[in-house]
């Protein structure tokens, strides 16, 4: 296969705020496989909580540069099991992952959906976020979106009256991520003023590794909770179904689509609820994780939609949340920039 990486730096329509961090940009890798004449393209963005950076997973995938010059793609399970061996962040896994199972589906002619023998004729509406900010500023983001499914993003001490004040001027249905900022406590209080207010459930509300407070929570909130920071990789799963209602997937810090639908297929059999989320990132990565849709119950694909310029062309989300997918196979990706 021939491999071409290059980073991109994605500005987005707003800051985006969380309770650790705020950004008005972000950026990625894009990797490119080509092979018999189709290209597979995949993303992953750089995110210094995690310590990955660009400048680090050029550096991973160019070490393993001159063996994808001589491998030629039978399947992305058996270049998985390859790259397996190799020393490759989650991260650099996810891009080289999402770019051969493009390629993969191209080859074939067909969506990874239905490579993987699923349709999706019912699938969940992605959340569109609201990113952490003044009040009024939040009202301001989500009056400019009109969107059935917000994710509200929180941290501070006044987070039940930001709820309170957007549920003025929207019936939509919310869900709220703490980031980790809640202690256990005020989850549970939180949960109680929130649950009238509209809220489907609470994400990620205690420190990942903070399991005793999570012990609590998930015997006494009245509001469902789903891991995020808590769910990593696929040896969480397990531990989750412990201390909280679902997970949220990130093909990023799995590893990519592999091990998220092993992760998946996990979640089900403990009986969890199941959420795949992104990044901001562009439509190279929303568009992996939009062959997933029929496999959820939750979706947060927005990355794109947050974005000043999409780089690239994929799968497309309407107004309505509706979700168009290209004709041709794989993610259906091609790059615009």
């Amino acid at each position: 296969m021939e491999l071409q990486i290059r980073a991109y730096d994605l500005k987005l329509k707003h800051s985006f705020g969380i309770s650790r961090e705020r950004y008005d940009h972000q950026e990625c890798l894009i990797v490119s496989l080509a092979q018999d004449g189709k290209t597979g393209y995949g993303e992953a963005a750089a995110k210094p909580y995690y310590g990955i950076t660009i400048a680090g997973m050029k550096r991973e995938i160019e070490a393993v540069r001159a063996h994808i010059s001589t491998y030629k793609l039978q399947s992305p399970e058996a270049f998985y099991q390859w790259m397996d061996q190799q020393e490759l962040s989650n991260f650099s896994k996810c891009a080289l992952d999402q770019a051969a199972h493009d390629l993969y589906g191209k080859l074939m002619g067909k969506p990874l959906y239905e490579i993987w023998g699923t349709e999706p004729l019912n699938y969940p509406v992605t959340n569109y976020t609201i990113g952490l900010d003044s009040i009024e500023k939040m009202r301001s983001k989500m009056l400019e979106k009109p969107w059935p499914v917000y994710k509200i993003k929180l941290g501070t001490t006044e987070d039940v009256s930001i709820i309170r004040e957007l549920r003025n001027h929207t019936d939509a249905v919310f869900r709220v991520d703490a980031n980790c900022a809640w202690t256990a406590r005020e989850t549970i209080e939180n949960a109680i003023a929130l649950k009238p207010l509209g809220v489907e459930f609470i994400e990620q509300p205690l420190a990942a590794d903070n399991w005793q407070g999570m012990e609590q929570v998930i015997h006494q909130s009245v509001l469902p909770v789903i891991a995020d920071e808590s769910c990593i990789r696929e040896e969480d799963v397990d531990k989750c179904a412990l201390h909280f209602n679902g997970i949220n997937i990130k093909l990023t810090k799995c590893g990519g689509l592999i091990p998220a639908r092993r992760m998946i297929s996990r979640a089900r059999e403990l009986g969890l609820k199941v959420m795949v989320g992104c990044m901001t990132e562009s439509s190279v990565g929303i568009s992996a994780i939009a062959q997933l849709l029929p496999e959820l119950d939750y979706v947060d694909m927005d990355g794109a939609m947050l974005l000043r310029e999409d780089i690239a062309r994929g799968v497309e989300i309407g107004q309505d949340g509706k979700v168009f997918f290209p004709a041709t196979g794989g993610s259906g990706v091609s790059l615009l920039l």
